[in-house]
């Protein structure tokens, strides 16, 4: 296989001399992954997320003939695609459409609708490539994306929604003569995907089962800038987001009434634990564990610093077992400091702190640097917050963090923090 002229079709010929130096070939190819990828040097998400989907689409298996040569060789037969069993997955199925595309397409010259179509196509899969979602399909102004294939998540659900607020964000905030919108549609189900369909630039994986339909009706129905999701998704995400209950709606195609929602941005709820799981069960075979910390609390209480690491595989009741300690010492005087991780802020750093301090002082990312120095002094001035002591320090930290959070110029952060500290 000729990994050059593989790259060059991607638009990623830039890369071509560092595979050839680490003698990357079709069969080593076909095996990498994102980690090695990152080991490379390829520091773009958005490129490490194109060679994957691209590696997957391979199918495991590197053609047996050099891709230049085949090209260049009319007489040659032509190599069939590689065969791929479809497979039966749970999968999140998300419809993006352009807004208003006949409109543009009347007020716009063909080569400039070209170049906005291909910006909107870029934007929307550089955000989805973010969150590990796979373009299937570009269909002129509409885009099909899985969550869930070719690699599965056990959050694939929120993932797909937290790429479709950020797609609306991501959409209109592309240079144009006009705002450019769009509305997007997700489902959850059952479906059967994998099938490649087509030939040459219309192959696709493709996707069968009720999911990609529900999901196709409910970007149908949705207004333009925002997110409708169906019921199988909205329990998926839990508590996660603030969300608009629709009701339930006749779609073409559906026998009965599809309950819909509409999202509306995150929820700010901080643990994550608790925003999927309002009904706490009662914790069982966890006794023995249960006392260890229990008799660490009481020994730090006595004067004896304890640190308790619980580690574990996903699903097995650590954030459980520590929902069930903070009930059993509520009662007792104590400062909680809670701080958490998020796969979705693996490239920020000092997210937890970050989100942390953002919510004692009580930010809300819509706020200019003025409302936000309003709420320094108010902070400083009561001396406490929830569970934190605030002290002009930790003010002037949670100015200049939460700022650069928000991409704004690191020395309005500095100034805004100095002028509360100043003030107080």
């Amino acid at each position: 296989m000729d990994v050059a002229a593989w790259l060059s079709g991607l638009g990623l010929e830039q890369y071509a001399e560092l595979f050839r130096e680490n003698d990357i070939d079709g069969e080593i190819l076909c095996g990498m992954t994102a980690e090695d990828l990152k080991e490379l040097g390829i520091s773009s998400f958005g490129h490490r997320r194109r060679l994957l989907n691209a590696i997957a689409a391979l199918g495991g298996e590197p053609p047996t003939r050099d891709v230049a040569q085949s090209a260049a060789s009319p007489t040659s037969a032509p190599t069939s695609a590689p065969t791929i069993d479809a497979e039966r997955r749970q999968l999140t199925v998300m419809f993006c459409d352009l807004v208003g595309s006949t409109a543009l397409s009347i007020r716009h010259d063909p080569e400039d609708l070209r170049e906005l179509i291909g910006d909107y196509h870029r934007a929307v899969s550089e955000t989805v490539g973010r969150f590990d979602g796979f373009v299937a399909k570009y269909m002129g102004d509409g885009v099909l994306i899985y969550f869930g294939y070719p690699q599965a998540h056990e959050d694939d659900a929120e993932r797909a929604v937290r790429a479709g607020l950020a797609v609306i964000e991501a959409v209109g905030r592309l240079p144009a003569r006009q705002d450019l919108r769009v509305r997007l549609g997700i489902a959850t189900g059952i479906a059967v995907v994998g099938d490649l369909i087509g030939e040459g630039a219309a192959q696709e994986r493709g996707v069968v089962g009720e999911t990609p339909n529900l999901a196709a009706r409910l970007q149908a129905m949705a207004q333009p800038g925002t997110l409708v999701i169906a019921e199988s998704t909205r329990r998926q995400i839990g508590g996660l987001f603030e969300i608009e209950d629709l009701g339930p709606r006749p779609l073409a195609g559906f026998d009965e009434p599809q309950r819909a929602w509409r999202v509306i941005g995150d929820s700010g709820v901080l643990s994550r634990f608790e925003a999927l799981r309002s009904e706490a069960t009662p914790l069982v075979g966890r006794e023995e564990e249960l006392e260890l910390v229990l008799r660490r609390w009481q020994q730090a209480k006595s004067g004896e610093g304890r640190v308790v690491l619980i580690s574990g595989e996903p699903g097995i009741g650590k954030s459980r077992l520590t929902a069930e300690l903070s009930e059993r010492i509520a009662s007792e005087p104590h400062t909680r400091l809670r701080y958490f991780c998020s796969p979705h802020h693996q490239d920020s750093a000092l997210y937890p702190f970050i989100t942390q301090l953002e919510r004692t002082i009580g930010f809300a990312r819509e706020e200019t640097v003025e409302e936000k120095r309003k709420k320094f002094r108010e902070t400083i001035a009561s001396g406490a917050r929830g569970d934190f002591e605030i002290d002009a320090g930790r003010v002037a930290f949670t100015a200049e963090l939460c700022s650069r959070s928000q991409s704004q110029p690191a020395t309005q952060a500095r100034d805004a923090a100095r002028s509360a500290v100043s003030s107080a």
